[in-house]
């Protein structure tokens, strides 16, 4: 169980936070964060897309680069 031991002039806000780390790094309440804004799937096969793209253009030069 988690437990803080607060000071009388520490600042309650902070105390606050600090149990709120201690939980989530006990694992016993997780907070999952949700998205702010639906993005469309076709904008994520699209980044997907490029991202793979991108990857597969890396590996290219690499493979340049180790020829000369």
């Amino acid at each position: 169980m988690a437990t803080i031991q607060v000071e009388a002039s520490e600042n309650l806000e902070k105390a606050i936070k600090r149990f709120k780390r201690m939980v989530e790094k006990e694992a016993i309440i997780r907070e999952y964060k949700k998205r702010e804004y639906f993005v469309k799937p076709s904008a994520t096969l699209h980044q997907k897309k490029t991202t793979l793209e991108r990857k597969q253009l890396n590996q290219k030069r690499k493979a340049n680069k180790k020829e000369y």
